[in-house]
C-alpha cells in the first residue's frame, strides 16, 4: 500500500474509532479496493459494517436500490448515481457514513463519457457531498486514485463539526 493511502486509511481508523462512528462502502469502479484498504489494518471490524461492490447497472438497482429514473436520466457514471449509492448504502447498512464510487476507468468509453471520469460521494451527518474526478492514468492508477480521493473526502466530511 502506498504511503499516502496508508496515511488516509490510518486516519479513517483513528477518526472512526475515536468518535464511535460506523462506515459502509458502495463501490463500482473501484471494485472493492476501498473495502480492501480499510480492512487491511487490524481493528476495522470496530467501525466497518459493510462493503457492496455494485459493478453493474443491475447490481446498483438490486442491491442498493438506485432508481431506474436516475440511471436513465443521468447514467451510471454520474454524480446523481454516486450520491444515491452512498445514501442507499448508509441506510441499508445503518451506518453513520458511507462512501461510494462510480466511473469509467477505461480503456473503453462508457455511456459516451470519457475515460478517467469518476464520481465519488460521502453520505453522513444529514448530508451527501460529492466530487467529480478527471483522472489521466491507466486503469489501475485511476482505480487507486479514486479510492484515495474517496477516503480523503470521507475524512474531510467526518471531521466537520
Amino acid at each position: 500500500m502506498k504511503q499516502e493511502i496508508l496515511e488516509a486509511v490510518l486516519k479513517v481508523h483513528e477518526l472512526f474509532k475515536s468518535r464511535s462512528l460506523t462506515l459502509s462502502v458502495a463501490e463500482s469502479c473501484t471494485g472493492g479496493l476501498i473495502s480492501h484498504y480499510i480492512t487491511s489494518l487490524p481493528g476495522a471490524s470496530v467501525f466497518f459494517r459493510a462493503g457492496i461492490v455494485s459493478y453493474s447497472e443491475e447490481a446498483k438497482k438490486i442491491f442498493l436500490g438506485v432508481s431506474l429514473r436516475t440511471i436513465i436520466d443521468f447514467g451510471i457514471v454520474s454524480e446523481k448515481t454516486a450520491r444515491e449509492m452512498a445514501e442507499r448504502a448508509r441506510m441499508i447498512a445503518k451506518t453513520d457514513f458511507s462512501i461510494s464510487t462510480t466511473g469509467n476507468l477505461g480503456p473503453e468509453v462508457l455511456e459516451e463519457k470519457e475515460k478517467g471520469l469518476v464520481y465519488i460521494a460521502v453520505s453522513g451527518r444529514g448530508k451527501t457531498v460529492s466530487r467529480e474526478l478527471k483522472l489521466k492514468g491507466d486503469r489501475d492508477a485511476n482505480k487507486e486514485e479514486s479510492a484515495l480521493e474517496a477516503l480523503r473526502l470521507l475524512i474531510e466530511t467526518a471531521e466537520e463539526k
